[in-house]
């Protein structure tokens, strides 16, 4: 019997927030480190193909993106300190690929689920491109939720998991170090030995 996905449903009073942002082992990781997060699981939304395997999607013919969703307290992490986050640990700036992953499957993109989050969202965007943060044009979409497919079992925790593989120590153990350092204060305490 195959390794079933944690529950998924909020309890009363948390929220869902379902982010692309590239690879889903790097988002996962960053979200997974910050204080009022309860959850976050890797897996596909966007496409049109019913319960995609990882090998469908990374052909990029069922048009759906590495995704992570993220249960979270709004009163200990806002959506907003979520936006930040994101937009500054991934590039929204290059379309339908993050460093060497290419391909639909790596677009940035945030999933809304209410008009709120559609609201607070395009504002965010908006705020970034009037400061001129980048260069470029950000290219990350602000859609409608409508599916999520959790990733099969060996994506989950896949950063903590397997710190010892060459993609986790090259690139993403320096993300999450420049990560911590920066929002140290939305980081969630770590256990001292």
């Amino acid at each position: 019997m195959p390794d079933l996905p944690p529950p998924r449903h909020p309890a009363p009073g948390e929220e869902v927030a379902t982010f692309a942002g590239g690879c889903f082992w790097c988002t996962e990781a960053v979200f997974s480190d910050l204080r009022g997060v309860r959850q976050v699981l890797p897996g596909y939304s966007g496409g049109t193909v019913p319960a995609p395997s990882y090998e469908e999607v990374c052909t990029g013919s069922t048009g759906h993106a590495e995704t992570v969703e993220i249960i979270f307290d709004p009163k200990q992490v806002s959506f907003r300190d979520l936006l930040t986050v994101f937009f500054s640990t991934h590039d929204p700036t290059t379309l339908n690929r993050q460093g060497g992953d290419v391909g639909t499957q790596y677009r940035s993109a945030v999933f809304f689920h209410d008009d709120r989050q559609r609201a607070e969202a395009k504002e965010f965007i908006a705020q970034l491109e009037r400061e001129k943060v980048w260069r470029r044009p950000i290219v990350t979409q602000v859609v409608p939720f409508e599916k999520f497919y959790p990733a099969e079992e060996y994506h989950r925790e896949y950063f903590r998991r397997n710190p010892e593989r060459g993609y986790c120590q090259l690139v993403i153990a320096p993300k999450m170090s420049k990560f911590r350092a920066k929002y140290a204060e939305l980081v969630r305490p770590r256990p001292t030995p």
